[in-house]
């Protein structure tokens, strides 16, 4: 037998380290050749890394939300020899070389099969990292130290994480035989999407002076179009929100505001303006927000449009969408649907210069032509990039798309 150290390849975009996302397998586990190992996170999607070998896992350079530079240690197989005689990444039986330290337990409990493996986990997956008066406190509170997560480097325990496990351990059972008030706290660890976009949305909150613009639309008459077309072809034709009509509204104005359909190097100070329009649609997904992206928006009609929304869509909430479906928009739309609320100052895409937002529709008291009438409103709440967009042009901007919206027949003449 042999020992063989996987080491991360690169998994493109140039990347210099990667995220441990999530982990497919567990210390113990057999594999395969080419079975899924782990999930690694690069700035735009998770990428599957397959075992080269097959073998058993006998150690995991790293917890999930760790980030792992290309060509370091990501994972130890114990192989046949000869599968990794004359490979330079195994090491043999004999080799002196420690390995790396071992990965931290997972933040859940272990599986029954993981638990089956009990004498392959003792042997190989080594004592909890921690100090000796860590140890003895765990003995004292009679806590297993392989149950508890470590949050120190390599997953090594401290004081904070043993006290912490010991309280959600005993915190309700005291509370329950005391009959006092249950106050638990759950911590969580950031990491993966919800990290991707926590630094995002500080990147561009810290770098790019926002400011919002926000306009009301009667879209009365556009809201009754859509109804009428989905009745029209809705057993044969992708079904129509607003978004679709929002989208040809934003790429039939762009020309009029080169200015605003663009993005912004600020490091080198270039504006780059596009002619093409790669619009970008707001996703939320069981992991957070993506925004796939929508290319060259201005050949789609309303179906075809609304039909690759919904499959961007779909694909990004199944995490399926490809890498080069999560880059390269140069302006995004984003709605909160029915919950959309009054109004919003949506955080901007960098490196694009505008967002523009869409709120819900409300039936409200209106005055037309002397007459109180009942009318459907709906706001558009928008954000720009002051460096590069001035207050007069992105509200020229936003009444270009409120006219076509509120005359909606202009939607379809060039």
């Amino acid at each position: 037998m042999a020992r063989y150290v996987f080491k991360l390849p690169d998994v493109g975009e140039g990347i210099a380290e990667s995220e441990i996302a999530t982990w497919r397998v567990q210390v113990g586990e057999r594999v395969v050749e080419d079975q899924p190992l782990v999930d690694m996170l690069t700035d735009k999607a998770a990428v599957e890394i397959p075992s080269p070998v097959a073998g058993i896992v006998i150690e995991r350079c790293g917890a999930e939300g760790d980030k792992i530079a290309v060509g370091a240690p990501l994972l130890v197989l114990e192989t046949a020899a000869d599968a990794a005689a004359g490979d330079e990444a195994a090491i043999d039986a004999g080799d002196t070389t420690a390995p790396a330290a071992p990965a931290a337990a997972p933040n859940v409990a272990p599986t029954a099969p993981t638990l089956a493996a009990g004498a392959t986990l003792s042997a190989t997956r080594g004592k909890p990292q921690t100090s000796p008066s860590v140890r003895k406190r765990s003995r004292e509170l009679g806590i297993d130290l392989e149950c508890v997560p470590g949050s120190g480097p390599r997953g090594r325990i401290t004081h904070d994480d043993l006290a912490a496990y010991a309280g959600r351990a005993t915190a309700p059972a005291t509370a329950r035989a005391s009959g006092a008030p249950v106050d638990t706290v759950e911590t969580i660890k950031v990491i993966g999407l919800r990290r991707k976009i926590a630094e995002a949305m500080q990147r561009a909150k810290q770098r790019i002076p926002h400011f919002a613009y926000v306009e009301e639309v009667d879209v009365t008459e556009l809201e009754a179009l859509r109804q009428h077309l989905n009745g029209r072809h809705g057993a044969t034709r992708a079904k129509l929100t607003l978004l679709p009509f929002l989208m040809r509204a934003l790429v039939q104005v762009r020309g009029e505001f080169p200015q605003i359909n663009a993005t912004y190097d600020d490091e080198q100070n270039l504006v780059h303006r596009h002619t093409a329009s790669h619009v970008g649609v707001a996703t939320q997904t069981p992991g957070g927000l993506v925004v796939p992206v929508v290319r060259h928006a201005e050949t789609l009609d309303l179906w075809q449009a609304a039909a690759e929304i919904r499959r961007l869509a779909d694909a990004a909430r199944d995490g399926k969408a490809k890498r080069e479906e999560l880059s390269g928009s140069t302006i995004t739309i984003t709605s909160l649907g029915a919950m959309g609320g009054i109004v919003s100052t949506p955080v901007i895409n960098a490196p694009e210069v505008a967002i523009v937002g869409v709120n819900k529709m409300v039936e409200r008291p209106m005055i037309r032509n002397g007459a109180v009438v009942p009318r459907l409103m709906m706001n558009l709440s928008s954000s720009f990039d002051h460096r590069i967009v001035d207050g007069w042009d992105a509200a020229a901007f936003i009444q270009a798309i409120k006219s076509r919206l509120e005359h909606p027949a202009t939607l379809f003449v060039d």
